[in-house]
């Protein structure tokens, strides 16, 4: 199998004409920079935000011709919308608009009635999807969603994860998981699996040190492939783990994305919390249910005395929770055990399953679930009943 190049994708990427038929994107200095992992092929095209919409058959000749490259295993390729006075629009010469389009006939009602997931596209099989978030870093938010979804999968449910962070995917070590997904027909991913949960990260298609300097485009196509062409089959729950903060991924999968809620994770600090409330305000802002907050790293327990210290301050998320009129899920507390199983790939709810850690985190997916069919029961009763008479 031959090696693929930047320069191999670029020559090809000369047969793709640019808009109007001027040029080809590469001279019109359209592409991004090329990046090559694991022979999948990244890369953005700028246009003028003007004609984003139009643009779409650019975008996919372009990924057609690069998946057509011998030994490509896949492309990622997003439209990068560059606003008025960033530089886009002398190269790319305007046309007379197009005229509109017939309005198209209604769509089938979806299978799930909920409000907030209105206009939003689900993924077949999945019954819900709940994102783990936090307003910042370092909170241990990703060690809490791996063992949700692990709590959630003891409980007797099918679950998988999707590692939503592009940046510093977290997935392949907590759950110590290797290797490259498999594909179906060339095309669709078989998520990984382990510890009974179905698995897909990006982690799985890049090496651990090699750095991700995307735009936001590019990173949500990487998103939108990861959840909508992988093989998931029927799960109860996919567990989203989300990035910190509350950027443009954490924007899009919450607006474009059928959410049945969000669970959010904070330390008890005030710093920690004033940043919690930016995430739980994002997600009341797109109408995605707030099924909860978590107080991470909430005491530590002294091994040698037994005397409990409450290193960060105690109750900060309750408080906030109770301030908020949002569920208070429970406490995690700052575990010597919790950390060093994660970092071995073994966590506390699948390698101490008897252990007084993982049933804090069983009883809070416990919680979860029933946070989300209260979600569900209450769409439905919103729902108008049609009375023909």
């Amino acid at each position: 199998m031959m090696s693929v190049t930047k320069e191999i994708v670029t020559e090809r990427l000369k047969t793709v004409n640019g808009p109007d038929f001027t040029g080809n994107i590469v001279d019109l200095g359209m592409v991004s920079e090329i990046f090559i992992a694991d022979s999948k092929v990244f890369f953005s095209i700028t246009v003028p935000a003007a004609r984003a919409q139009e643009m779409e058959p650019l975008r996919a000749a372009a990924e057609r011709v690069v998946k057509a490259i011998p030994g490509v295993a896949g492309a990622v390729v997003a439209l990068t919308a560059e606003k008025k006075g960033g530089g886009m629009e002398a190269p790319v010469p305007s046309r007379p608009a197009p005229r509109p389009a017939p309005p198209a006939p209604p769509r089938a009602a979806p299978h799930a009635p909920a409000s907030h997931s209105q206009g939003k596209r689900g993924v077949p099989g999945i019954e819900a999807i709940i994102a783990v978030a936090s307003g910042k870093g370092g909170v241990g938010k990703s060690t809490t969603a791996v063992n949700i979804a692990l709590g959630l999968a003891a409980n007797g449910l099918r679950v998988g994860v999707l590692d939503a962070d592009i940046y510093g995917p977290s997935m392949p070590r907590l759950l110590n998981i290797h290797g490259r997904p498999q594909t179906v027909d060339g095309k669709i991913l078989k998520p990984m699996e382990n510890y009974g949960l179905k698995v897909m990260s990006m982690g799985f298609l890049v090496d651990e040190e090699t750095p991700m300097i995307w735009r936001g485009p590019m990173v949500m196509s990487a998103l939108t492939q990861m959840l909508r062409e992988v093989e998931w089959g029927r799960l109860d729950v996919l567990v989203v783990d989300m990035p910190p903060g509350t950027g443009d991924a954490q924007l899009t999968m919450a607006q474009q994305v059928p959410l049945a809620g969000a669970v959010i994770v904070s330390t008890p600090q005030d710093l920690a919390l004033i940043d919690a409330r930016k995430g739980l305000n994002m997600f009341k802002k797109v109408d995605v249910p707030l099924l909860g907050i978590v107080e991470n790293m909430s005491y530590f327990i002294a091994p040698d005395t037994g005397k409990r210290y409450d290193i960060f301050g105690h109750g900060g998320a309750r408080r906030e929770a109770e301030r908020l009129g949002v569920t208070f899920l429970g406490e995690v507390p700052l575990e010597m055990g919790i950390r060093e199983s994660s970092d071995a790939g073994t966590p506390v709810v699948v390698s101490k399953p008897d252990g007084a850690e993982a049933k804090i985190y069983r009883d809070i997916a416990s919680k979860v679930w029933d946070r989300i069919n209260e979600e569900r029961g209450a769409a439905a009763d919103a729902v108008p009943s049609i009375v023909f008479e």
